[in-house]
């Protein structure tokens, strides 16, 4: 295409039922994989998403893999329609890391599902045993965030987990520790609280029996020299030793999410078009507000496949 493109993948949240079933309904190839992801996994994924409720699609046993099958099956469309597409970068937020490595060549997408599929159990074992929430803090720096947040440990257990874009900053703890943070955050200055929609504290220490349990299995998994660049969360930076992608895999379940961060390191490789692929449309927002200029199309829908072309034709008459 003669400029540089970065696939990116959504993260637990982004979910809803019925994702992907225009795609399921009308290309053969996400049938197949779609229902080979059934035969993998054991019981009917594609029944959980196309019928099931969003209160049990929230789960994080189901929303997890949902997301990575759904992402991964427009992937495959999009690849098939748009060969000239070819990233030279890819990122995912939290589990949508997970796609980006399959997209990258790293991780297979067999071995990719059952990781994904026993990250999912541990961390919805994790939230049973820890209950925790989250919740966007809209219109507050991090540093006072994380200030208010200090004056309430050691008594409550709260933390930030992500740093999403300028103003947006994800918080996880106990239940009673997010609701109770909801007024001294509004008096420092924060616009709103908002509760996400998930089923516990994810990338803080609540989760630590989940990196526990997923240790022996991120170390056995088999990781290959990808084509493509990886860009992973917890360091904010690109990736290329398979080892240190393990290590980031495991610190990534109790650690922060720096998405800000990744996307300003590759925003300086001169990036032309970062496209979301998957559920939602929630990384391109967060794109916008770090930065207007950049160019994003999320592909959720089959109708997407058209704004994407026109780009495409768009592109190659600029170059004439």
């Amino acid at each position: 295409m003669g400029k540089k493109l970065a696939f990116i993948f959504p993260g637990q949240g982004a979910q809803y039922p019925g994702m992907g079933r225009d795609f399921y309904h009308q290309f053969p190839e996400v049938k197949e994989l779609i229902d080979h992801a059934d035969q993998i996994l054991g019981y009917s994924l594609s029944e959980l998403i196309f019928e099931g409720s969003s209160e049990e699609l929230k789960q994080t046993r189901y929303s997890q893999p949902a997301i990575f099958v759904i992402s991964l099956a427009i992937l495959k469309v999009i690849q098939d329609k748009f060969p000239v597409l070819i990233p030279d970068y890819t990122l995912g937020l939290s589990l949508g890391e997970y796609t980006a490595m399959v997209a990258a060549g790293i991780l297979p997408f067999e071995e990719g599902l059952k990781l994904v599929q026993a990250r999912a159990d541990a961390m919805q074992k994790a939230s049973e045993e820890a209950p925790g929430t989250m919740a966007a803090v809209l219109g507050l720096e991090p540093d006072l965030v994380e200030e208010v947040l200090n004056t309430m440990r050691p008594e409550k257990q709260i933390w930030i987990a992500n740093l999403n874009c300028p103003s947006q900053v994800v918080i996880a703890g106990t239940k009673e520790a997010v609701e109770a943070s909801t007024e001294p955050l509004t008096e420092k200055g924060a616009k709103r609280v908002v509760p996400l929609n998930v089923s516990g504290a994810f990338h803080t220490p609540l989760m630590k029996s989940a990196a526990e349990t997923l240790q022996p299995k991120i170390e056995s998994v088999t990781l290959h020299q990808g084509d493509v660049r990886l860009l992973m969360n917890v360091a904010g930076d690109f990736i290329e030793d398979t080892d240190e992608m393990r290590k980031l895999l495991l610190e990534q379940v109790m650690q922060p999410v720096l998405w800000e961060k990744s996307i300003h390191t590759i925003m300086n490789e001169g990036v032309d078009l970062f496209l979301e692929i998957g559920p939602g449309k929630t990384l391109c927002g967060m794109l916008r507000k770090i930065n207007k200029e950049l160019g994003s199309l999320n592909i959720e829908n089959v109708e997407d496949l058209d704004r994407l072309e026109e780009y495409l034709i768009c592109a190659v008459e600029g170059q004439k």
